[in-house]
Formats: structure tokens, C-alpha cells, sequence
């Protein structure tokens, strides 16, 4: 019987133990996280090794009227995926993908703008690099993603998910050079299905998350919490 997990935060602690016992591989990784939902996923990933963590933005390419309908997707560094099967059975034109890829595009930048401000993306030529994400469906984001991250000069690029098909897996095996996924269920039916807790995130949610694990690996304490120390400090 396949896992359901917890929440989120269950799921990365869950894939940090499967890949803690791939050490060797993931000696100066790096963890790219999928936002929304991969960011929380990453975060625990990127505690229990100790890693860098950062976003990479993908933007799934929704069939008009279908939205959760992938034919395609975009991440960063101009990088596009085209779903030919879907574009084909949806009978999508060339200029229809084409605008539709344009203007997630200019969401895509107007997030990694909003997650990450002034802050160049986190380094990645010859690392490894941890594509988290808090599922897999049809694999169009993530395959974006691998793609962008050999655009970067990554030395490795390890697909780390709590849950996916496994028909979904196979693919990406094709084009990373490792796939850790801790769930493969048949039926699949949707990423949500496999989490009892399984709410969105809010752009600002991901933004705190990855300022805190940046202050965290620089040695700086958190604004928030020293405010709090101190409000506590002076009641007593």
C-alpha cells in the first residue's frame, strides 16, 4: 500500500532520508526548488544536508479551456518544453502556444523577481543538482527544469519527488541523470491525492521560506524570531 503523506514538511523529511543514503552523490549539492509546493518540500531536503537553497521557476503551459491540461512548460534561462501528443490532440496552433508561452514567461520572471529580489540565482555550474518538487504528474515542469539546469552548467541533475507515476519517472530518467521517487501509485489520479494536508502556498509563504534558509547558512537570525525573543524577554 503506497504512503500518504503527512503534509509537505513529512514529505521532505521523508525524501532527506532516501537521500542521505546516496552521501557520495550528493557531496556540494545543490536543492532547486519548484515553487509553490516544492519550496516547503525542498526546505527539509536542504536542512538535513546541509545544502543551498534556491528556486527554480517553471511555469506549466495550460491547454486553453483545460488549464491543468499540460502542453507544455517554461523555466528559467528561455528554456521550453512543447507536449507534441497534447498539442496535437488539442489541435493547438503554433501562434496559441506561442502567446500563451510568452505570457508565462513574463509570470515566470515576475516571480523569480518577487522570491528572489536583488539576489542572483544560486550558483550551479559543475554541482549537483536537487530538482524538489511535491510531485510529479506528467512531468512537463520537471523535464523544463532539468533542461534549464543543464543550461547552468549543472554536473549532475538528481530529480528528488515524494510521489509520481512511474511512467512519468521513466521519462525523466531519460534526462537526468538520476531519479529518487519515494511513491509511484497506479492509479496515480493527482499530486493532492497522496497528502492529507495539502494546502497552497502564497508567493509570500515561499519568499520567508527561502529568506530564512538563506539568513540561516550566512549565520543571521531571523528578524521575526529576534522580535519575538525580545518581546518575551521583556514581559519577564
Amino acid at each position: 500500500m503506497n504512503h500518504i503523506f503527512k503534509d509537505r514538511r513529512e514529505a521532505g523529511r521523508a525524501l532527506s532520508i532516501a537521500l542521505a543514503e546516496r552521501g557520495e552523490l550528493l557531496r556540494d549539492a545543490v536543492v532547486l526548488a519548484l515553487p509553490r509546493g516544492g519550496v516547503p518540500v525542498g526546505r527539509e531536503v536542504a536542512r538535513a544536508l546541509g545544502a543551498p537553497l534556491d528556486v527554480l521557476v517553471v511555469r506549466k503551459l495550460g491547454v486553453p479551456g483545460q488549464p491543468e491540461l499540460a502542453m507544455g512548460a517554461v523555466a528559467s534561462g528561455g528554456v521550453t518544453v512543447a507536449e507534441e501528443t497534447v498539442l496535437g490532440e488539442a489541435r493547438i496552433s503554433p501562434d496559441v502556444f506561442e502567446r500563451i508561452a510568452e505570457e508565462e514567461t513574463r509570470e515566470l520572471e515576475r516571480r523569480e523577481r518577487l522570491f528572489r529580489g536583488s539576489r542572483p540565482p544560486q550558483e550551479v555550474r559543475d554541482r549537483t543538482v536537487l530538482l524538489v518538487d511535491d510531485g510529479i504528474a506528467t512531468g512537463s515542469t520537471m523535464l523544463a527544469a532539468i533542461r534549464a539546469a543543464r543550461a547552468r552548467g549543472a554536473g549532475r541533475v538528481v530529480v528528488a519527488v515524494p510521489v509520481a507515476p512511474e511512467d512519468t519517472c521513466a521519462r525523466l530518467r531519460r534526462e537526468a541523470d538520476s531519479v529518487i521517487c519515494l511513491e509511484t501509485p497506479r492509479p496515480f489520479g493527482a499530486v493532492g491525492f497522496w497528502y492529507e494536508t495539502f494546502s497552497q502556498l502564497t508567493d509570500d509563504e515561499v519568499g520567508d521560506i527561502l529568506e530564512q534558509a538563506r539568513m540561516k547558512r550566512s549565520g543571521r537570525r531571523d528578524p521575526k524570531q529576534v522580535d519575538a525573543h525580545r518581546g518575551t524577554r521583556h514581559r519577564r
